[in-house]
């Protein structure tokens, strides 16, 4: 099958087209023949071992020390079942699924493996196999993330990093449960979350949102580059911090953080699962979650789209095309 191969850490150019085997579905998985995937964050962090400060070595288990882990990398995408194995008994051929393979990686390649009872669930038919594999990478993380908070009307969130993938997907779930969203992106981002959403939008190149003393009943912060000793000051007695991204420091503080300002943080949020992806799916046919394509790239651009995404400067997804459809 054709993938992007990366065999070494480097720039976006150690990324190149090749072969590699095609998988094989055991008793209780698909094989899926993926349409579209994403270049992410993720995907640039595994690309260029650029990890959150202090984590090199801990991480390196799981993204590699010398050389990528997984030389294929895309953690998500959308796709028609290929075949079956002896025992699926819930999927057949031909259906059209989203999937998450997390950091297992390999979606960024004609084919792929996922359990019949993993992060799988049926395609939005509303959307395009590009539109469905936009919502997931960031619909999942930001799921995730709000499912450890109460959210209503009148509670207040501030998402910080909000037209980034995850960021666009948070503004729109957090709005769509009544909560009143304030979104920090630089000024030419601000329609873009007002239209998702947010009631009101912070210009981070002209205005330090930790300091006016406002406060917030959750802060999520999807890019880590505000000291806790900042962020914490913006979360209210009894609110909640949400480290979508920290660094070492941050993991290590977060309780002494949470203790000294009477807050909660939480960096997991809750587990991925079969469950999770099914709702992200409905959150999208009822229109509470749309998707956010910044650009698209074929399969054989894979380089530029990791140019792309390495500027920092995306907003929502970066959407890979992988195959045709026939």
């Amino acid at each position: 099958m054709r993938a992007a191969l990366a065999d070494r850490f480097g720039p976006p150019e150690v990324v190149r087209i090749g072969e590699a085997p095609r998988p094989e579905p055991g008793a209780h998985e698909l094989l899926v023949r993926l349409r579209a995937s994403t270049v992410s964050i993720a995907d640039h962090r595994l690309r260029s071992r650029s990890v959150p400060r202090g984590l090199g070595l801990l991480v390196g288990p799981a993204i590699g020390f010398r050389r990528p882990k997984h030389r294929i990398l895309g953690m998500e995408g959308a796709g028609v079942v290929e075949a079956i194995g002896s025992a699926v008994t819930r999927w057949q051929p031909g259906d059209e699924v989203v999937l998450m393979r997390g950091a297992a990686f390999g979606c960024h390649a004609e084919y792929a493996v996922v359990a019949e009872d993993g992060q799988l669930a049926r395609k939005p038919a509303e959307l395009s196999f590009e539109e469905a594999a936009a919502i997931v990478f960031g619909g999942h993380t930001a799921l995730r993330y709000l499912d450890v908070v109460e959210l209503g009307p009148g509670t207040s969130v501030l998402v910080n990093g909000a037209s980034g993938a995850v960021g666009t997907a948070l503004v729109q779930l957090a709005a769509a449960r009544g909560a009143e969203v304030v979104a920090v992106t630089s000024g030419r981002n601000a329609d873009l979350v007002r239209s998702l959403g947010a009631g009101r939008v912070i210009d981070y190149t002209s205005e330090d949102f930790t300091a006016s003393g406002e406060r917030f009943d959750v802060v999520v912060d999807c890019v880590g580059n505000v000291p806790l000793a900042r962020l914490r000051n913006t979360v209210r007695t009894g609110g909640t911090l949400l480290l979508v991204i920290v660094g070492l420091g941050g993991m290590l503080a977060g309780g002494w953080h949470a203790r000294r300002a009477g807050i909660r943080v939480d960096r997991d949020g809750a587990p991925g699962s079969a469950d999770l992806m099914e709702r992200l799916v409905a959150e999208a046919t009822a229109g509470r979650l749309r998707p956010v394509v910044d650009r698209t790239y074929p399969l054989e651009e894979i380089v530029e789209a990791h140019r792309y995404v390495d500027t920092g400067r995306k907003r929502g997804n970066v959407v890979l095309t992988v195959s045709p459809v026939e």
